[in-house]
């Protein structure tokens, strides 16, 4: 494509850290050398916070951080013209209040806006007010991207379906598929994610208090960081009120090479989060070779199919979480063949070259 009729495209998107699927996403374009050479590319950083604590909580600093931000947005968009703007933007709470006036700005300076959709619960929020009337104001007139076709009866009633349009989320893996696996006398499950209510993670604690009950021999490791909802000390509180003293334990927030050693030291991977669109985390076990147990939340169904290359649980029903785990637990072969059928899956359809090459095609065409 020649240089001069490269599109322009302004990305408006929170970049790590913290670490959090969206952030992660828009650190992959950013990174893009594939989107940087086909389109000429600028970026905001629409992030407020910096440590996954200050998420939800007031500050100063953040409103400083968000003035900055939008102080930079203007500067951009006064002194370029853009064919499109694409905004990584909440859809609903303070969040969305925060981020609708960098969309309104974009508005009145750019020909096409897009709204890459990485949050849900929309549709709780649309006969609220403010939302009832700013959210069709915020999103008249745009082309929402979704992580799955499952999330849009969330954004029906402000999104018309010919504006939206799909795009899975995609992680980096390696070409060799080779990681070193540890050989466990007791079976070991992994919980990796934020601790947060909404991530299960006390529904997994429940369940795990069954297994225990019924005398079946696991170890489960959590992995993630402190939030404001739930702490260490919380947690560990958490756990000893079960009995699971000897058989959970917390390690705190883990990345890069300790964060592939938790993978490849587990047998199963545990997810039973209430409230996601996607689930990178889940990409992420699956190029490990894990079996998952899960639920039938957000776009989750796409990744994982039940009996396929996991398990699926019911949301919020430590009951049913424990049967799926035992059912794996005790089914060493099947285990192994769903991890290996979740591997072809991920490179099938999930890898950060096949996301690439969507958003990319995504907006060539519009």
């Amino acid at each position: 494509m020649a240089d001069d009729i490269k599109k322009r495209i302004l990305f408006v998107a929170p970049f790590p850290p913290p670490l959090h699927g969206s952030a992660v996403v828009s650190q992959q374009i950013r990174d893009s050398t594939l989107i940087n050479s086909t389109f000429h590319c600028d970026y905001v950083n629409l992030s407020a916070s910096r440590k996954l604590n200050e998420v939800g909580k007031p500050g100063f600093v953040k409103i400083w951080r968000m003035f900055s931000a939008l102080c930079a947005l203007m500067g951009k968009l006064l002194t370029r013209r853009y064919d499109i703007c694409c905004l990584a933007v909440a859809c609903h709470g303070t969040a969305f209040l925060k981020d609708a006036p960098f969309v309104l700005a974009c508005k009145l300076f750019c020909r096409k806006i897009v709204i890459q959709q990485h949050n849900k619960g929309m549709s709780a929020y649309v006969d609220r007010w403010p939302y009832r009337w700013l959210l069709p104001m915020v999103y008249r007139g745009t082309t929402v991207i979704l992580l799955s076709g499952r999330l849009y009866p969330d954004i029906e009633r402000v999104v018309p379906k010919e504006n939206v349009l799909v795009c899975p989320n995609g992680i980096r893996v390696g070409t060799d598929g080779t990681h070193e696996r540890l050989e466990n006398d007791v079976p070991r499950l992994l919980f990796l994610s934020n601790l947060l209510e909404t991530k299960g993670v006390f529904v997994l604690l429940d369940a795990l208090k069954i297994l225990s009950d019924k005398g079946i021999p696991f170890e489960c490791t959590f992995v993630g960081a402190e939030s404001k909802e739930i702490d260490a000390g919380r947690f560990t509180k958490e756990v000893e009120r079960r009995g699971l003293g000897r058989m959970v334990s917390y390690l705190g927030r883990k990345t890069g090479e300790a964060k592939e050693q938790e993978y490849a030291k587990s047998d199963l991977f545990i997810f039973p989060s209430y409230d996601e669109c996607f689930g990178i985390v889940l990409l992420e076990a699956m190029s490990h070779r894990l079996p998952i147990v899960t639920t039938d939340e957000g776009g989750i169904p796409d990744l994982v199919e039940d009996g396929v290359n996991g398990l699926i649980s019911e949301r919020k029903n430590p009951k049913s979480l424990a049967h799926c785990i035992e059912t794996l637990l005790a089914a060493p072969e099947l285990r192994n063949k769903m991890g290996e059928e979740g591997y072809r899956i991920l490179h099938e359809k999930f890898t950060e070259e096949v996301f690439l090459r969507r958003i990319c095609d995504i907006f060539t065409n519009l």
